[in-house]
């Protein structure tokens, strides 16, 4: 049996290297056991948004949460470059929905009512006619109509921010393991012991951060996460002569001038191919929105899982039957890496999750 950590994060994706990063750099004592490159790894397609303006519609708890966190985010960006001096392609020029119909300019301003009437006047956004997006976006092809801008909206290279997260964390002393699926956690005293293929590991606390995984992990803590893969496709470009300035859900220019093309969602178990439907659907809008890219050269494309809820709205809960047991399930990885870095690894460090997140437990599915 090895030596016991203070806490044991199981899943080294972006959501478990989060929140290492944030218990480690409370001075806590951790390991995160990685299954590995077999893991479903939803950061490979993730398209990197910091974004709130698509976030909490309709659940003012989630919009909180969400918009806490792009708070956080310039604070977050800022300490992971210092601490590791790796770039992680932040920028917070706020981002655009672009509109291709009146249908879908109407229904995107009813969105963007509700969601400021969530949070009384703390989220802001424009609607934008054409003439507006023109200003901002001059690329823009003839069938956009108008859009949604909102100031706290960036983006980010995901992969980027992950090593980032796993280098301060070890170099807070933290352990990655990884080839170590985790095959079973019982309670030991006071704290846990988890199996995995490389031996048993001991901890005070445990933190189910999965993804995917988390679905048969939670009941050996008497938790719940009922998650189920969600199929994305990406497309990235050959580089690119700068012309998208800021973000947008459909397109956006990596610093290093590729353009990633995507929004899709696919509800097909685990398969992870990349379909010519859906990738002509992805890559016609992208044409219709930034003419441009109709020279542009596809160099890539690929498919990733997310991790999704019955409501599309993260799962955050702590056992009561096993006092020291947290679980954490959500699709919006980069969203909320920061809130999971500074707040929630401090509720774990505490011993119990802020009432804030109550409207977040999986006890909301128990109707």
């Amino acid at each position: 049996m090895s030596g016991a950590y203070d806490a044991i994060i199981i899943g080294g994706g972006l959501l478990g290297s989060a929140i290492g990063f944030g218990l480690a750099r409370q001075g806590l004592g951790c390991v995160i056991l990685d299954e590995g490159d077999t893991a479903y790894r939803a950061a490979r397609g993730n398209f990197g948004l910091v974004w709130v303006q698509s976030k909490g519609i309709g659940k003012p708890v989630y919009a909180d949460w969400t918009m806490g966190s792009a708070e956080l985010w310039p604070g977050f960006a800022q300490e992971l470059t210092e601490r590791t001096g790796i770039d992680i392609s932040y920028y917070a020029p706020g981002g655009i929905e672009i509109c291709l119909s009146e249908a879908e300019f109407d229904e995107r301003a009813q969105k963007m009512a509700t969601l400021t009437g969530h949070q009384n006047g703390r989220f802001s956004h424009q609607m934008l006619d054409r003439k507006a997006m023109m200003e901002r976006l001059p690329g823009l092809g003839p069938d956009v109509v108008g859009g949604s801008f909102s100031p706290h909206d960036g983006h980010v290279g995901p992969l980027f921010l992950m090593r980032a997260m796993q280098r301060a964390f070890v170099d807070l002393d933290g352990v990655i393991r990884t080839d170590s699926r985790v095959h079973a956690i019982k309670r030991d005293g006071d704290g846990f012991s988890v199996e995995t293929p490389g031996g048993t590991v001991t901890g005070g606390k445990v933190v189910l951060a999965a993804g995917l995984g988390n679905k048969a992990l939670a009941p050996m803590v008497n938790l719940d996460q009922p998650v189920y893969p969600l199929k994305g496709q990406v497309l990235v470009t050959e580089r690119m002569a700068p012309f998208l300035d800021m973000p947008t859900t459909h397109a956006r220019q990596t610093g290093e001038g590729t353009i990633l093309i995507g929004s899709s969602q696919e509800d097909v178990g685990f398969d992870l191919s990349s379909g010519p439907e859906v990738i002509k659907r992805i890559a016609d809008r992208a044409r219709r929105c930034f003419p441009v890219l109709s020279k542009a050269r596809i160099v890539r494309t690929w498919a990733a899982l997310r991790v999704m809820t019955p409501d599309g709205i993260p799962i955050y809960d702590q056992s009561e039957t096993m006092p020291g047991a947290f679980a954490a399930s959500c699709h919006s990885g980069v969203t909320l890496a920061a809130t999971h870095a500074m707040t929630f690894a401090k509720y774990v460090a505490d011993g119990h999750l802020g009432s804030e997140l109550d409207g977040l437990s999986a006890g909301r599915f128990d109707v």
